[in-house]
């Protein structure tokens, strides 16, 4: 499902000074300057991986390595290095689209010192998302190790940037976040974490999980201190009514085929996922009314800590583990979720696939897991770090943005974790089943997101 974030690159000569941006659904700010040669406003996209200064500014110089255009290579090879030289701007490394996978030219331009890195396509066609390559493809393990900030360009724009440094042109970028729309008119932050139950579907979910016990004890601390306020949600597919007695379509879905989720963990299938997301949801939902919505992170945390075997990714499992959370009835859970058996609509499942096809500024969801901060999707590392920085830096006044990521610094200590890199960003502010009788279908999703390019398991 091809989404499409645009982030609007305006290119202005230097003299002219501020630009104004319009922002296209995934808002950053791309200033490009030059002595003589490009002046207009482009749109571009932002990837969805390494780490993005939210609230704060980069800017640099644009290099073109020609040796390694494409920049599938080390640039070690070439003898390149982007490492910048004193009172000069850091580097901003422009490449070519093609060859290798998105997420590796922002990994080996990172290692040769860049601060960030620009792709320009290599055809005339509508701008994508760069994302991550999937789970299971080569090449794939470093990208949580990437740091810097990836922006998609259009040929045409990247033709004239190439042009403009072949005639001896100087070529300034700025990146400036602190308008993006992370940033918020009242003083509490939201944000949203789309996601799903599966312990088990490759290093997508231990990303997912990872990132859940990590963030805890922050999210904890800021929600009681009223900086936050936060709601899960999970992905729902529905199978299509010519399939719904199949077999394949009862093992994956509730509700008569109105729930369906993918079950790739062994010994559990997709109606148990879809079981236990309702679940989490309405768990969430009672902890929610009885005024402690962190204890949801408690919960996912401990049922993945004692019930994520295939043995014990059971009900009763999972009620032990919600006795063991004070303040939280299993039976008020019960009752939210309803039964699972009968053919009628979940009201809070209901709700969960309005949230998803909602029509605003973030578009529908159609990834997992997914980050919304302030209605807007995060995009960048899913680390607790980086994700405290994007959150905190959604306070439109400095004084916030620092006090807010102050009140976790506890938590933020226990890990041993330097504090450094945030202190200074701050500062410097499918349900997919192999089976050939039948395709269950997204709730209206029409376009696939491409992991690398132009499918999957591209460039």
């Amino acid at each position: 499902m091809r989404e499409k974030f645009g982030v609007v690159i305006s290119v202005c000569i230097l003299l002219w000074g501020t630009c104004l941006c319009s922002f296209v659904v995934k808002q950053n700010c791309l200033k490009v300057t030059s002595l003589w040669s490009i002046n207009g406003d482009f749109d571009s996209v932002i990837g969805n991986f390494g780490v993005h200064r939210h609230g704060g500014t980069l800017i640099g110089t644009v290099v073109y390595p020609r040796p390694n255009k494409r920049g599938c290579k080390t640039f070690d090879e070439f003898h390149i290095s982007f490492e910048s030289r004193h009172a000069r701007l850091p580097v901003v490394v422009l490449v070519d689209r093609g060859d290798c996978f998105f997420a590796l030219k922002a990994w080996f331009a990172q290692r040769a010192g860049a601060a960030a890195i620009l792709i320009a396509d290599d055809i005339n066609e509508p701008l994508i998302t760069m994302a991550t390559p999937e789970d299971g493809q080569a090449h794939g393990e470093y990208e949580q190790d990437i740091t810097i900030p990836s922006v998609f360009i259009s040929k045409s724009l990247g033709d004239r940037i190439k042009e403009a440094l072949n005639n001896g042109d100087i070529v300034d970028v700025k990146l400036d976040w602190r308008e993006e729309s992370l940033l918020h008119p009242i003083d509490r932050i939201d944000y949203e974490f789309w996601m799903n139950s599966n312990y088990d579907c490759g290093p997508k979910c231990d990303s997912q999980l990872e990132f859940i016990k990590n963030f805890k004890g922050a999210a904890r601390i800021l929600e009681q201190k009223g900086y936050i306020r936060f709601t899960p949600h999970y992905m729902t597919w529905y199978c299509p009514d010519a399939f719904v007695l199949r077999k394949r379509c009862r093992s994956q879905c509730i509700n008569h085929g109105r729930y369906c989720a993918p079950g790739l963990g062994p010994g559990y299938n997709g109606k148990d996922v879809m079981i236990q997301n309702l679940r989490q949801a309405c768990l969430f939902k009672v902890a929610n009314e009885s005024g402690k919505p962190w204890l949801w992170w408690d919960y996912i945390t401990e049922f993945a800590n004692h019930c994520r075997s295939e043995e014990k990714y059971t009900k009763e499992c999972s009620d032990k583990v919600i006795r063991s959370l004070t303040g939280i009835d299993p039976e008020k859970i019960d009752s939210c979720m309803g039964d699972t058996e009968a053919d009628v609509e979940n009201p809070v499942l209901e709700a969960e696939r309005e949230a998803r096809i909602r029509k605003g500024s973030h578009g529908e969801i159609t990834i997992m897991p997914t980050l919304l901060i302030n209605n807007r999707q995060y995009r960048g590392k899913l680390e607790k770090g980086a994700v405290l920085k994007a959150i905190c830096g959604g306070f439109q006044e400095r004084a916030k943005r620092s006090f807010c990521l102050s009140e976790a610094l506890p938590d933020i200590q226990t890990t041993g974790r330097s504090l450094e890199p945030l202190l200074k960003g701050l500062e410097s502010f499918v349900f997919s089943i192999d089976d050939e009788e039948f395709d269950a279908e997204a709730d209206g999703s029409q376009d696939m997101v491409l992991n690398g390019g132009r499918n999957s398991g591209e460039q």
